[in-house]
């Protein structure tokens, strides 16, 4: 069937799974009492690594589907189709991003929270789909092996400069654009060092796609990706410990201290390989439909678990403050929920956004007409208060 459709269905069960996973690690994580987080304790310890591939897992994932969406055409440079596609994806990643974290109640009254501006998932996913088509753009001329080569690159120089960029302030960049680099000031991922794992995915799907017809493709692959993987994640340290004393630059010491990019990247080529041997078996329907539709998954998680929009999402009420036992069971329904909403979505997509473009063609006198009558009375009312309690404006 893989060779048939050309449609790797590995790819989608991954991300489903990495979907899923992250459903599960956003609603424990934010929900489970703090009392029960015991790093001691072998089933907490296991879930809150595996936690931590889910991201990696994630982003390279979303690298190799684009770049081998880019790169299977005929067509290259600016002629190819998938460039318009792709800075259109980009930059709506990046616009629902911004979407999700907007406050209603605040947007009334003409404010925008430092929320808004925070960075996260789809907005370095965005960022990442528009620097592969740099790349892509850049390399097109060159000899064939140039694209592979500057995907990897920027994974390997993101890498490995981490210690030295992680702590840089960005202070004279407006706090906007800096959330794209640094953590400083709340945003969730950022585009250094995340785009490394996404320009891996890359280098992975061009490998895959010029060796898809070789029929030693998945063995060889699952070998590679087996020994590659596991000696990142025991032998990496090692290595850039060895290299420190060889050399006394003290950049490979810092990795040591702190070496989660390489070990998340082996583990990242475990799962690969894990689901490679697999593939056979990972052509169930309603899992591959939840890989093709993580986006939705994603939104409708965001809306109910962090309350995008009110701010009235399960993450208010409940905030670490569930036990183990109900946060597992309500992990589960979340999962469900969300991908159930979004796969029903998905079968009824054309007509619910033909409704949605008629209700706004038809409300938007109205609304306009509802937005400045209630921004007056919010003004009226906050002005009665200050009064009230003797405050005046400063």
């Amino acid at each position: 069937m893989e060779q048939k459709t050309n449609r790797l269905h590995f790819i989608d069960a991954i991300r489903a799974w990495a979907i899923l996973m992250m459903l599960q690690g956003h609603f424990v994580d934010g929900l489970l009492d703090p009392a029960f987080r015991d790093p001691q304790n072998g089933a907490y310890s296991l879930w809150l690594y595996f936690r931590g591939i889910t991201a990696p897992v994630f982003f390279t994932v979303s690298g190799f589907i684009f770049t081998y969406l880019l790169i299977r055409v005929p067509q290259t440079g600016f002629e190819n189709p998938r460039i318009k596609k792709g800075l259109k994806r980009g930059l709506q990643l990046l616009l629902i991003g911004y979407l999700l974290r907007l406050n209603l109640f605040g947007l009334l009254q003409g404010k925008l929270y430092d929320a808004f501006f925070l960075v996260d998932v789809l907005h370095c996913i965005g960022i990442s789909i528009m620097a592969i088509i740099a790349v892509y753009l850049l390399t097109a001329k060159l000899r064939k092996w140039a694209l592979p080569l500057a995907l990897s690159g920027i994974s390997l120089v993101l890498f490995l400069f981490e210690p030295l960029y992680a702590s840089w302030t960005y202070s004279a960049l407006p706090e906007g654009i800096a959330n794209y680099f640094t953590r400083s000031n709340g945003s969730v991922f950022t585009v250094i060092p995340w785009v490394g794992y996404t320009a891996f995915g890359g280098f992975l799907a061009v490998l895959f796609r010029r060796y898809l017809s070789n029929k030693n493709l998945y063995s060889s692959a699952i070998w590679l990706a087996l020994i590659s993987g596991f000696s990142l994640v025991y032998f990496s340290s090692p290595l850039f410990y060895s290299l420190y004393e060889l050399s006394g630059i003290t950049l490979f010491r810092d990795i040591v201290a702190n070496n989660y990019l390489f070990i998340r990247l082996g583990d990242v080529l475990i799962v690969f390989a894990l689901f490679m041997l697999i593939r056979k078996y990972l052509i169930q329907p309603t899992l591959l439909r939840i890989g093709q539709n993580t986006l939705s998954i994603y939104v409708i998680h965001f809306v109910i678990l962090y309350g995008s929009f009110t701010g009235l999402g399960l993450y208010r009420f409940f905030h670490h403050s569930l036990s183990p036992t109900v946060a597992i069971g309500g992990a589960l329904a979340f999962m469900v929920v969300c991908s159930y909403a979004a796969l029903k979505y998905d079968k009824h997509e054309v007509m619910i956004k033909g409704h949605i473009r008629s209700t706004i063609k038809s409300g938007k006198p109205l609304a306009l007409r509802a937005y400045y009558s209630l921004s007056e009375i919010l003004i009226i009312l906050q002005d009665r208060l200050l009064r009230l309690f003797n405050i005046t404006k400063g």
